[in-house]
């Protein structure tokens, strides 16, 4: 039978380099499908990369047998073909795999393009997909001589747009890609002789690239950078400083040019613009995340001669959406300065996970870029904007005077997209152990945390791609509590009806009115919680650590002066703090909680602040800590990743062990470039010396057989693995097992140890999905699961929780199968 699967198309093109180049294009295949299923959970099913890992994988021929389903169907891999486009399309894309090869008359590197997938697999590896089809993830791979395989992974909505795959031959072993630039813009009137910007260089050699610099030339004004080490076969995002202090009006070009010890590797030409005054601009900066380029867009304080310091409207924005388009929609205000952060990408995180970081980092530079009043912070958006809003009005209450969510979903439990919905119900105890990692993000159940706010919720009543009925459950759930809401539906306004779905006038006059009240004149609390280490603070008291790991947390207190009295109640309160600012010192202050016998304390200094732990009665205790969980450094496993992380791969054990951790270091780093507009350094375990990253976030991929880093920052973890097992404080687990977890960083106040590992070749593939980074996906301290959880699912998961507030096992909640 004719081998459809490795048909070709030929051209020719001009690569990034400007030299004439030959395109590949993939043109027919197969594919087969439903066969996996990934979403917002620690909890995924692959059958094909199942068969994959145990090597029962059979070669894919068309007609031939997946595998059958739980119904007794059969799964049979189809024949596609492209269309005029390059674009293969099919049934069987949703959640399903496209097969594909290529035939090399020689060993050689080349560029692998694939868009409209989730990941893939190339020649067995893992590799960051392209679900957006955006086209500039640029893949160096190594062909073989003969038979080159990919297997490239689709999601439910892949039968729509399908995907296309291409393979280009690069001229240069290392150049610079300029698809995928974070620039800023000049501006007059503020600093533009030391701006930022994000560009790709990528490394198709078989040598880590060390010593390289950018210099940048624009306008007579010279800049070098040295940049980070560049993995082989990798491509990296690195940040370069530009002075643009001499450019004038409009365009600029800029000279780019990439060297290695004085030689001149490769040059490239990107324009830079010079806004007009009063217009709306990017700005950008490093992110402390990550150290990665990020920006920000702005639309100016319309000049009123006004000595008043100006308000705040923070303009989060929608799926797809640049922060720069979110800035345009709105025209300039005489009271106040618009800023839209940027998920870090158009699609990012959901403005959960690091979008919420984005969203944070950006606030605190506009605070201190634009000189605000602290009490006239306002925050809105539009679409998965408007779902920030709820997220991010729900989770920081304290931070904004109103909220004006607009064509907003409120929860990703019941509002779908590429990744899915976090389920809104467990089928087992242990999935509801793995779904409370999730909790954060539910904004149903911090609702209450709306109380202090003014919320204005606007909707277009024809809205067939976030349906009115969202704003019309949160205008009901509002409507038994809240009094000071207002509710607005556009007579037949659709998704979008314009910029007044945003730039809605009645917006604005509603934000005029309010604003952040002082803490000492606030006497009434009311906030919810699900993990301290996201939010912790309200006003005038903190919830430091739970009694139970991400269950809700929730303080309802009352201060009063004239009674010289704090009472109220907690749930689910371990360790909280009260600030006495609004007591004068040498005041005797009863506190009463939960009915519980009351205590007296005498103010000692001004703006004190003392700390309560719960144990038989509420009583006076420390702040908790640095070893302990506090705000700071609360787990779960994501949050391992920041810090300006690093990735530290294993390069002991089996061959295939060694070449195991550092693909898959290199596939998570491709990961969140792509989610993240990110960077990350990748080191190898015998270059990892801790004092050389200092308080950073560190990502150990291998076990403590095979990672020499093992025993520099995880001697004392009451978790081990090994070959073969892993231990958990008393218990033991043997076979072919994965495991994440978090555990914190010894040498560090605020840094953890997130830990991706193995007992073996098929546990270690086991963990190769990354998930994680799909925003709001929920992950415990510690999951461990067998190979056998591609297959049958979640009776696979032989343990998940969470450590105690001293990180141990003893103190901890676990639920094992």
């Amino acid at each position: 039978m004719r081998r459809i699967y490795s048909s070709l198309t030929l051209l020719l093109i001009f690569s990034l380099s400007g030299f004439a180049q030959k395109i590949v294009h993939l043109d027919e295949g197969l594919a087969a499908g439903p066969c996996h299923q990934y979403g917002r959970e620690a909890l995924y099913t692959d059958q094909l990369a199942y068969q994959l890992y145990n090597g029962t994988l059979a070669k894919p021929q068309e007609g031939g047998l997946l595998f059958k389903n739980a119904k007794g169907e059969n799964i049979n891999w189809r024949k596609v073909q492209a269309d005029t486009s390059h674009r293969l399309r099919g049934d069987s894309f949703s959640n399903g795999y496209v097969y594909l090869t290529y035939q090399s008359d020689k060993e050689q590197t080349a560029i692998l393009t694939v868009t409209g997938n989730d990941m893939l697999l190339f020649n067995g590896a893992p590799r960051g997909g392209d679900m957006y089809r955006y086209g500039w993830m640029n893949l160096p791979v190594r062909l073989k001589k003969g038979t080159n395989e990919i297997y490239a992974r689709v999601a439910r909505f892949g039968r729509f747009g399908g995907i296309a795959a291409n393979l280009t031959f690069p001229e240069k072993p290392v150049f610079i890609d300029t698809k995928d630039v974070t620039l800023p813009d000049v501006v007059p009137g503020l600093k533009n002789d030391s701006l930022w910007i994000g560009l790709v260089v990528a490394n198709t050699s078989s040598k880590v690239l060390t010593g390289l610099r950018i210099t940048s030339v624009v306008s007579g004004k010279e800049v070098t950078t040295n940049l980070p080490s560049i993995p082989a076969l990798s491509l990296r995002k690195v940040g370069i400083m530009l002075d643009a202090s001499r450019v004038q009006a409009g365009k600029q070009d800029v000279a780019i040019t990439l060297t290695q010890s004085g030689k001149v590797i490769d040059s490239k030409s990107i324009s830079i613009q010079s806004i007009e005054e009063g217009k709306q601009y990017s700005r950008t900066f490093v992110s402390e995340l990550d150290g990665s380029i990020q920006y920000y867009a702005v639309s100016p304080q319309l000049k009123s001669g006004s000595t008043e310091k100006p308000a705040l409207f923070f303009s989060v924005h929608g799926a797809e959406v640049q922060a720069i388009s979110q800035a345009r929609a709105y025209k300039p205000k005489d009271w106040g300065v618009l800023v839209a952060p940027t998920n870090r990408r158009p699609r990012g995180f959901n403005w959960e996970d690091w979008g919420r970081l984005d969203a944070l980092e950006v606030l605190d530079i506009a605070k201190k870029q634009y000189n605000l009043d602290p009490a006239k912070i306002f925050l809105t958006g539009h679409s998965m904007g408007g779902h920030g809003t709820w997220f991010l009005g729900a989770t920081y209450p304290e931070k904004w005077a109103a909220i004006a969510p607009s064509a907003g979903y409120p929860t990703l439990s019941t509002y779908g997209s590429h990744d899915g919905v976090i389920p809104d119900s467990a089928s087992s105890p242990m999935e509801a152990v793995l779904l409370r990692a999730s909790n954060p993000s539910n904004v149903l159940a911090l609702t209450s945390n709306y109380k202090s706010l003014g919320v204005y919720v606007a909707h277009g009543d024809a809205d067939k791609t976030v349906p009115v009925t969202y704003a019309r459950q949160m205008r009901d759930i509002l409507g038994k509590f809240h009094r000071d809401f207002s509710y607005y539906e556009h007579i037949g306004g659709e998704h979008w009806y314009g910029d007044i779905s945003v730039d809605w006038p009645p917006i604005f006059n509603f934000f005029s009115w309010h604003s952040i009240p002082a803490d000492t004149t606030v006497n009434a609390i009311d906030f919810t919680t699900a993990n301290p280490g996201i939010s912790s603070k309200m006003r005038w008291a903190s919830v430091h650590q739970q009694l139970t790991a991400l269950k809700y947390s929730r303080i309802q207190l009352s201060a009063d002066k004239t009674a010289k009295k704090i009472s109220g109640k907690t749930d689910n309160v371990a360790l909280l703090s009260l600030d006495l600012g609004s007591f004068p010192v040498g005041t005797n202050v009863n506190i009463a909680l939960d009915s519980l016998a009351a205590l007296e304390y005498q103010v000692k200094t001004e703006n004190e602040t003392i700390y309560l732990k719960k144990e038989n009665n509420w009583q006076l205790a420390e702040a908790p800590a640095k070893t302990q969980k506090n705000i700071l450094r609360n787990g779960t496993f994501k949050d391992a990743f920041r810090n300006r992380m690093v990735f530290v791969y294993a390069t002991g054990g089996s061959k295939d062990e060694a070449g195991w951790a550092l693909e898959k270091a290199k596939f998570d780093a491709e990961s969140w470039y792509y989610r993240g507009n990110g960077a990350v350094d990748i080191v190898a375990d015998k270059d990892f010396l801790p004092q050389n990253y200092k308080d950073r976030g560190v990502i150990l991929y291998g076990n403590k057989d095979t990672n020499a880093a093992w025993d520099l920052l995880l001697k004392d973890c009451p978790v081990r693995v090994g070959k073969g097992k892993i231990t958990v404080g008393e218990k033991q687990f043997s076979g072919d097992l994965a495991t994440y977890f978090i555990y914190p960083r010894p040498d560090s106040d605020i840094a953890s140890v997130g830990v991706i590992a193995g007992t073996s070749k098929k546990g270690f593939q086991a963990a190769n999905a990354n998930q994680y980074f799909s925003g709001g996906s929920g992950f415990p301290d510690l999951m461990i699961f067998s190979a056998d959880m591609l297959k049958n699912g979640i009776k696979e998961v032989k343990m998940a929780g969470f450590f105690g507030n001293d990180w141990s096992v003893e103190k901890g909640e676990f639920v094992n199968n």
